[in-house]
């Protein structure tokens, strides 16, 4: 082995195995990262400004979770694999089998923030800011799943860090960039939303911290494309240089611009809300 590599931590997928069941680590992040989103979510509602009572968190969990399973299954078959999906219909429910889109799961989730905001009365901007506080430790479980299970590898390097991934045909060192989209679309975008709602005070702007994680996860994830490997079946699009991740990502950032510019032009809302 090139000494300069560092040895890929093969951490089995399966965390658990009962005869035929068995429990994975990217179920589990999914399952982690839905808990704390409502844990935050339900710890978030209890200070000012008041968006709704705890109770309606709970009862949201279930909406947010069939928006990102339902929302991330279809964006990952319309976006990145429609044709074989078309030719392959009954593949389309084999969802053990990977295949998860966070720009389909991200309108999924907003279907149902829609949805549920209507239907209980409550502000859609300040509910959805609420919601995007507790979206990014999701994300970033994600991408440590991804990791552990040696996929959505990064490009070749020769970096003193780059590993070699045992699924990958080529076997040549990569970056490790599942480890740093987990930073710079989990752990980092979280710092950043946070400083804004308890620092800056910007929870009294409805729709500015929600902007902020659209534009800023769109920001997050183009840089973080620029270390991974594109996927083989799409390789580059437009000149070689632009990933599909890239290109779902841009909208992303437009419209996170555009609410937050719409949250500064409005008078924010009263201290005692």
């Amino acid at each position: 082995m090139n000494p300069l590599v560092v040895p890929y931590p093969d951490i089995d997928p399966v965390l658990i195995a009962v005869g035929p069941l068995a429990i994975r680590w990217y179920a589990l992040a999914y399952v982690a990262g839905l808990v704390f989103g409502w844990w935050l979510a339900r710890r978030i509602v209890a200070e000012p400004p008041v968006v709704m009572k705890p109770q309606q968190v709970d009862d949201f969990l279930f909406y947010a979770a069939l928006g990102v399973i339902l929302g991330g299954r279809l964006g990952y078959i319309l976006f990145y694999k429609p044709g074989f999906y078309l030719a392959n219909p009954w593949k389309i429910l084999t969802v053990w089998e990977g295949g998860m889109s966070f720009h389909g799961g991200l309108l999924g989730v907003t279907a149902a923030v829609l949805w549920y905001a209507r239907r209980n009365k409550i502000d859609l901007f300040a509910f959805a800011d609420v919601m995007a506080l507790a979206a990014p430790i999701g994300l970033m479980l994600g991408r440590i799943a991804n990791f552990i299970n040696g996929e959505l590898w990064g490009r070749p390097s020769d970096v003193s860090w780059a590993m070699v991934f045992p699924h990958d045909a080529a076997q040549v060192p990569r970056h490790p960039s599942q480890l740093y989209q987990a930073f710079l679309e989990g752990a980092l975008l979280f710092a950043i939303l946070m400083v804004l709602w308890r620092v800056f005070g910007l929870r009294w702007r409805p729709g500015l911290i929600c902007g902020a994680f659209w534009a800023g996860y769109g920001v997050a994830r183009i840089v973080g494309e620029l270390w991974r490997e594109p996927d083989a079946h799409l390789g580059y699009l437009l000149g070689g240089w632009l990933t599909m991740g890239m290109l779902l990502s841009l909208p992303l950032v437009a419209f996170g611009g555009a609410l937050m510019v719409r949250a500064l032009r409005r008078p924010p809302l009263a201290a005692d809300t």
